[in-house]
Parts: C-alpha cells; sequence; structure tokens
C-alpha cells in the first residue's frame, strides 16, 4: 500500500468508529442506535487492522488479519450460542 492508500484506511476505520458511538449516543431514532451498535462492534474489529495501515504492507496483509479476525469473532459467536444453549438445558433441569 501507499502512504495515501494507508492513511485512508486508517481515517476510513476510525471515522466508522466515531459515527458508531454518535449513533450509539443520539436521542432521536431507535434505528440509528441499532445500526450504532452493530457497528461499533464491527468497527473495534476493524480497528485491530490500523497497526497493519502502513506504507509498504501489501494490501494481501489486510485481507490475512481480517480473515483471521472474522474466524476469532466466528468461534467467539459459537461459545457464545452453545453457552446459551447449555444454559437453557440446565434451567430446564431445574423444573
Amino acid at each position: 500500500m501507499t502512504a495515501s492508500q494507508a492513511k485512508w484506511v486508517e481515517r476510513i476505520i476510525i471515522g466508522l468508529c466515531v459515527l458508531s458511538i454518535l449513533f450509539i449516543f443520539q436521542p432521536f431514532y431507535i434505528e440509528l442506535f441499532t445500526i450504532g451498535c452493530v457497528s461499533v462492534v464491527v468497527g473495534a474489529l476493524a480497528f485491530n487492522l490500523v497497526p497493519f495501515c502502513r506504507e509498504g504492507v501489501p494490501a494481501r496483509a489486510l485481507v490475512k488479519v481480517s480473515v483471521i479476525i472474522l474466524a476469532i469473532l466466528g468461534v467467539a459467536a459459537a461459545l457464545g450460542y452453545g453457552t446459551a444453549l447449555l444454559y437453557v438445558a440446565y434451567i430446564e433441569t431445574l423444573r
């Protein structure tokens, strides 16, 4: 990546984070709050790419790190879902 491309990627990620925080704390529309909640998670995950936004780092490295981050998110979501299912099974045994 060139220096200007790296700067743009970094600014887009930071802009997404700032915009999502603004959406969460605005008092007017519940839809914007929902969008803000989803985009703050996406922005937090995307913020892991900022250290790779340097001149000379190939764009392929950003894609590679993005895939790793998405895989970690998938594992975390699967663990959360599995925990919820186990908790439901536990509650049913208490009846």
